[in-house]
């Protein structure tokens, strides 16, 4: 193939990862920190499944971008390694530590993209008999609404031995994705050979990403459960989830974009009862007008029963988490002291 046609075949992110690959790591971090979240992310990807790129490819994306010269290029090395290192060095140890569970956690999930769209009931006649750890393994790739689902269609005893085998799971080796993924298609009856394996990652932010998607009392239920086993791990996950108060960390334009696509009904249920500073966010966020409508609609709701309380919460949660996705806000999840209602 000629240089020119092994370059068209190039994506735009792999094209970038190719050229920060052939830059020093204090130049190609000052380039990374111009990309959003997201194009990092993808950046990112390329760069840990690249590891090497070979002079010929090398020269033809710097000659295409018109940036560096390819005179006297070597072959210079990608990976995991190289893009931690970079990571870090743009946007600093924390930051980077999260694309890179992101990165693994998306890549880990195409050895089971073949479950995307089954419901939770056949999910569940899937992996009945399996041991903990199996499920855990396989939830733990499932989108978090989808895994929150089979979660709470376990039984009681069940679910908190799943929670606790995902949030202590850590990594599993590409051998043992590969067989649990290649069996659940057996039984499931798929014919698409299985893709190229890759770590698989469980921990605390899996099991915190499925039970920010749970309904209030399975949330509740389980943390119960596993703080009876493991106060440790339970006050752990605890820390970690993102809750309605956790609206104060987020700066003013963040929090108006949360607000615009909460209802004024829903948005009263939510704040009652809530700490004074959380109202008083909410209040100084929204506009006269609004604020109006609010008043009236904390007004006219009266005494309500906590499940409305929590299920509104659980909205405006959801809503943060859904935009945070998006990457069209941010959440800080620092040391920041948390707020005790």
């Amino acid at each position: 193939m000629s240089p020119a046609a092994a370059q068209a075949e190039l994506t735009g992110a792999q094209k970038v990862a190719v050229i920060l690959m052939q830059m020093d790591q204090a130049r190609a971090a000052a380039v990374m920190q111009k990309f959003s979240e997201q194009e990092a992310d993808e950046i990112t990807a390329e760069l840990v499944k690249m590891r090497r790129v070979d002079s010929t490819t090398a020269d033809t994306a710097v000659s295409e971008f018109h940036d560096l010269t390819v005179q006297g290029r070597v072959t210079r090395r990608g990976g995991r390694d190289f893009a931690v290192g970079l990571l870090e060095a743009s946007f600093g140890s924390e930051k980077a530590q999260g694309v890179m569970e992101r990165l693994a956690s998306s890549m880990a999930g195409r050895s089971f993209e073949f479950l995307d769209g089954v419901d939770s009931g056949q999910l569940l006649t899937l992996l009945d008999g399996e041991l903990p750890q199996t499920r855990a393994l396989v939830l733990a790739h499932l989108a978090p609404d989808q895994a929150s689902a089979v979660l709470a269609g376990l039984d009681a005893d069940e679910r908190t031995d799943v929670a606790q085998a995902i949030a202590t799971m850590g990594t599993a080796t590409p051998e043992a994705v590969g067989i649990v993924a290649q069996t659940l298609k057996v039984r499931a009856g798929a014919v698409v050979a299985p893709r190229e394996q890759v770590e698989a990652v469980g921990g605390i932010q899996p099991l915190v990403d499925i039970l920010n998607r749970s309904d209030a009392a399975t949330e509740r239920i389980l943390l119960e459960s596993l703080e009876a086993r493991d106060p440790q791990l339970a006050e752990e996950v605890r820390s970690r989830m993102l809750t309605f108060v956790d609206i104060v960390k987020l700066d003013a334009r963040d929090i108006q974009q949360v607000l615009r696509g909460i209802d004024a009904a829903v948005l009263a249920l939510a704040m009652k009862g809530a700490p004074e500073a959380v109202t008083e966010v909410i209040r100084a966020n929204v506009s006269e007008r609004n604020r109006e409508l609010l008043d009236d609609e904390i007004r006219a709701a009266g005494p309500v029963r906590m499940s409305q309380v929590e299920e509104a919460r659980a909205s405006v949660v959801r809503s943060i988490r859904e935009l945070a996705a998006e990457g069209a806000i941010t959440v800080q999840r620092g040391d920041e002291e948390a707020l005790i209602e």
